[in-house]
């Protein structure tokens, strides 16, 4: 009997696997941090003897050298991705023995990447699942716009025939992908948790429309590319070293204070709601659980000191685990506790007010100068804006933050995580601001809502 057991990476949308027998595994796909792909086999009591990868990741930093290094497992990689470290190039086709019985058979996906290949793994003869990568997803497929511009349709081509290729496997076989759990490599958000190739040969577009149709829908939905993703292909090919999860060097209220004013990033990792009731001036609102990885990764000018500001050492280490997986490996420094240990002037801590969007119906009705800032992305915008907002995007606000106009900013996205981090963005360069902390529906309940194309609010 054979096991499939899932990693899984909520902050990124991603999910890694351990796969094996008895007495045997392979790791697909691995995060950064390997240490938990090793404490799973050792529960199960297996060696891990393959670790592979379905393409050259562009929206995390891979374990897999590390974690091959560490066991002396063969380290498998697509034959078509340039790398500069020694490893098992994988062809289609090409099997590997996991254990007597159970064989990982390699087919080659390109549309994702050009050299992505999946791998079948098969039970006694028989496919029992598919590790996808970025190819076949749950209700969609990997985005095909993250190489070259100029491979976009090709790769959304090429995505198509994959798909089709993998829809030959039987109807039960399980359908197990990387991304596509919230990560932007998804070319559109995907339901549910689980599926088969039967259940996606009925409902996936790469499998339901023709080439043509598939394509142009493909393209037409493509979503903004995080600014990070420039540097992790070239991590991952160059060979990323191990982690190291040790506590950073700890900071007092003098020391926060001069990192502030040489200009680096010090981030308060508790939830918006304790961070708008106060913080240190300057610093920057990304909360644990919103994203972390993603978002600061995105916002942060690449190679920038970065500070952390954490309730609990608990909450410290899970934050450096998280940053680990996208290249930001070291806190410059941290500080754990309350935001008046933090300042040097606890007197001097800033904060600022919430609202929902129905206050914000209220505050316009009264005639109150404000200013409505969407930081949605453009893609949501178009189902349906505040009449009279100013659009920027989160991703964009702190280059353009002079064209804020003047006045309070009243900030919101889809469901107040970006309006926190916009909101601390704006707050730490001194501009009076509201964070509306709602779900944009509400704002249609409110009437305060243009509809967008199709009419609908999303």
């Amino acid at each position: 009997m054979y096991f499939v057991e899932t990693l899984t990476m909520e902050g990124l949308g991603n999910r890694s696997y351990l796969a094996g027998g008895r007495t045997a595994a392979v790791a697909v796909d691995p995060p950064r941090d390997i240490d938990q792909v090793l404490a799973v086999a050792a529960r199960r009591g297996v060696r891990i003897t393959h670790v592979v990868e379905t393409h050259l990741h562009n929206d995390y930093v891979t374990g897999g050298l590390d974690l091959a290094r560490l066991t002396g497992a063969r380290y498998l990689v697509p034959a078509g991705a340039r790398v500069a470290f020694d490893r098992m190039p994988v062809t289609d086709g090409d099997t590997v023995t996991v254990e007597d019985g159970l064989v990982l058979r390699a087919v080659a996906t390109p549309g994702h990447t050009p050299h992505h290949t999946s791998y079948v793994l098969e039970d006694g003869g028989t496919p029992v699942a598919a590790f996808t990568g970025g190819s076949l997803l749950i209700g969609a497929v990997g985005r095909p716009d993250l190489v070259d511009p100029r491979l976009t349709e090709q790769l959304a081509r090429a995505q198509h025939a994959s798909a089709h290729r993998l829809a030959r496997l039987p109807d039960q076989v399980r359908v197990l992908p990387t991304h596509g759990f919230g990560s932007f490599c998804s070319s559109a958000q995907t339901q549910g948790e689980c599926t088969t190739i039967g259940a996606e040969k009925a409902r996936n577009m790469a499998l339901t429309k023709d080439v043509d149709a598939f394509v142009a829908e493909l393209l037409a939905d493509l979503d903004d590319v995080p600014a990070y993703y420039t540097h992790m292909s070239p991590a991952n090919a160059t060979g990323p070293a191990p982690v190291d999860l040790t506590e950073p060097q700890r900071a007092d209220a003098a020391q926060i204070a001069e990192r502030l004013a040489a200009g680096e990033w010090v981030v308060d990792l508790r939830n918006r709601i304790a961070f708008a009731d106060g913080h240190v001036a300057g610093a920057l609102n990304f909360e644990l659980d919103g994203k972390l990885a993603t978002y600061l990764a995105w916002l942060i000018p690449w190679g920038r000191p970065v500070t952390l500001l954490a309730e609990s050492p608990e909450q410290l280490a899970v934050a450096q685990r998280e940053l680990v997986r996208v290249g930001i490996d070291r806190p410059a420094a941290a500080a754990t506790g309350a935001p008046e240990r933090w300042a040097t002037d606890p007197a001097a801590l800033r904060s600022y007010p919430r609202a929902d969007f129905a206050e914000l119906a209220e505050a316009r009705a009264r005639g109150e100068d404000l200013v409505v800032l969407d930081v949605r992305r453009a893609s949501e915008r178009a189902t349906g804006h505040i009449e009279g907002s100013v659009h920027i995007p989160l991703h964009q606000l702190q280059q353009r933050l002079h064209e804020v106009p003047d006045g309070n900013v009243w900030v919101h996205c889809g469901s107040g995580l970006r309006a926190a981090i916009a909101a601390s963005l704006l707050d730490a360069v001194g501009r009076q601001v509201v964070a509306v902390d709602d779900d944009f529906p509400a704002a249609y309940d409110a009437d305060l809502v243009v509809p967008g194309r199709h009419g609908q609010i999303v």
